[in-house]
């Protein structure tokens, strides 16, 4: 029987393989989180309106669109969100393990812009050093944040 499946997989190259692929795995969201610093070591933290009371601050995050690579998703989050211009960096953290969402974060550097924040789903933007971090912050965003600080 594995033969038989095997020849009919050869078969198939092409289009349909990615279809029969599609159909059966496991569909996920991406959450992309952007870490992002300024020049003076601070990290840009967000009060987001749609997030729980007790916990609306965390980093800029949002999710990734079809075929939009996650470095470019960082960018254009932080753009949306704040209209700041930021670089993406390197890769801090890939959380898998969700139902329905993989969540991945990069680093992110402020190359400029003035601060303009989403009313919509943004309430107030700010940087922070990290021995200043505000209360009601996400905890795994304040992990992410200790995990790329300089020693």
């Amino acid at each position: 029987m594995k033969r038989i499946i095997a020849r009919v997989w050869k078969l198939i190259r092409g289009p349909l393989q990615w279809r029969v692929l599609w159909f059966a795995h496991a569909k996920f969201m991406v959450g992309v989180t952007g870490v992002v610093r300024n020049d003076a070591g601070e990290f840009l933290l967000l009060k987001h309106r749609m997030w729980p009371a007790d916990r609306p601050w965390g980093l800029p995050t949002g999710y990734a669109v079809k075929g939009e690579e996650f470095p470019k998703t960082v960018v254009r989050e932080v753009r949306e969100e704040t209209g700041l211009e930021v670089v993406p960096g390197r890769l801090v953290q890939v959380t898998s393990g969700y139902k329905l969402r993989v969540e991945v974060a990069y680093e992110a550097l402020y190359v400029g812009g003035a601060l303009r924040i989403d009313g919509f789903e943004i309430l107030e933007a700010k940087w922070f050093s990290l021995d200043m971090l505000p209360e009601g912050m996400q905890e795994s965003h304040v992990q992410l944040i200790k995990s790329g600080a300089p020693d």
